[in-house]
């Protein structure tokens, strides 16, 4: 499949801080690559980069970071601001905040439409309509004259992932689409990712740290740690084999039914996640790890477990 995201050793530096530190994956239109990791290990950071979205102060560099084969690098804030809600949009991670109180929920969406494809109010306004309707939202003239307090959390999810596909994007990132929200609207928002994704044709980066969302939607995983890619692999040799000790240890986390007894306790990785600085070396899990020792205070190889599968880690396959 043709890659329409390809982010090739990525690193994101906030002063002294190495918050991604030479990550890559790749995105094929019609693919849902998952992004799975802990809280802190670079996973948001990665997407924002992608979108140019970084805190004052944020710095991005890559060997290669290109949408459709267009260099982002080399791309002027006004060209980023082109693709930007157009071919590449983002769901953000808290839809209690990405909407501007001030304004209603339909001048917010129309605003994607008028501004990237020149369409008028009328036109613009049925789109979003139609779209508040696809995502499972009832009376959604009524909604788009309302403003985002008097919708609920579920509501404003939906919301945001209609005004991420006002322009028919072909790339999405969902950064944690369904925190904080209960497993029943969980379920129908995963539900509508997928048949808008099967519909539309869509590239999905998928960020979550919900193994058990991962998979029931991945085509592929990638593993992040401490602004790392750990482990990438398809989503069924992942779970059936996994290298690195940081994906086992995940996975050792999540109750399987039949497996897990009552009476016996969840696997559990101790500590966490280490704030990495500007020229680290080794390996930043070595601390958490059961298999470390000397060697991993050196530069780690990336080992291969298949052609589709690899691995950053001291041990072999």
């Amino acid at each position: 499949m043709t890659a329409l995201l390809e982010v090739d050793r990525l690193q994101v530096q906030f002063g002294a801080t190495a918050a991604v530190r030479g990550a890559s994956l790749s995105v094929a239109r019609g693919e849902t690559h998952c992004l799975v990791g802990e809280s802190g290990c670079g996973k948001s950071v990665t997407a924002l980069a992608v979108m140019n979205l970084l805190a004052r102060g944020g710095e991005r560099k890559a060997e290669r970071l290109a949408f459709e084969g267009e260099d982002l690098l080399k791309l002027s804030e006004r060209g980023m601001a082109r693709l930007r809600g157009n071919a590449m949009a983002m769901i953000f991670q808290e839809p209690m905040t990405s909407l501007n109180p001030a304004y209603t929920v339909g001048s917010q969406m129309t605003e994607v439409l008028r501004r990237h494809k020149g369409a008028s109010q009328r036109a613009a306004t049925d789109r979003a309509a139609d779209l508040l309707a696809r995502v499972g939202i009832t009376a959604p003239g009524l909604r788009l004259g309302q403003f985002p307090h008097q919708l609920s959390g579920g509501l404003r999810q939906r919301v945001m992932i209609a005004m991420a596909l006002m322009c028919e994007p072909k790339l999405l990132i969902a950064d944690e689409p369904t925190t904080a929200l209960d497993v029943t609207v969980q379920a129908q928002i995963l539900r509508l990712l997928a048949g808008l994704q099967r519909d539309l044709g869509l590239g999905l980066l998928l960020i979550t740290h919900d193994l058990g969302i991962v998979a029931r939607v991945a085509t592929r995983v990638s593993v992040m740690y401490a602004g790392e890619v750990v482990e990438s692999a398809p989503t069924a040799e992942l779970f059936a084999q996994p290298r690195h000790p940081y994906t086992q240890g995940l996975l050792r986390c999540v109750p399987v039914p039949g497996k897990i007894q009552r009476d016996q306790p969840l696997g559990a990785i101790r500590g966490t996640v280490p704030r990495v600085g500007h020229g680290f070396a080794g390996c930043a899990f070595r601390e958490r790890c059961d298999f470390a020792d000397e060697t991993c205070q050196r530069t780690i190889p990336r080992h291969s477990a298949g052609a589709t599968h690899d691995y950053l880690c001291r041990l072999p396959a």
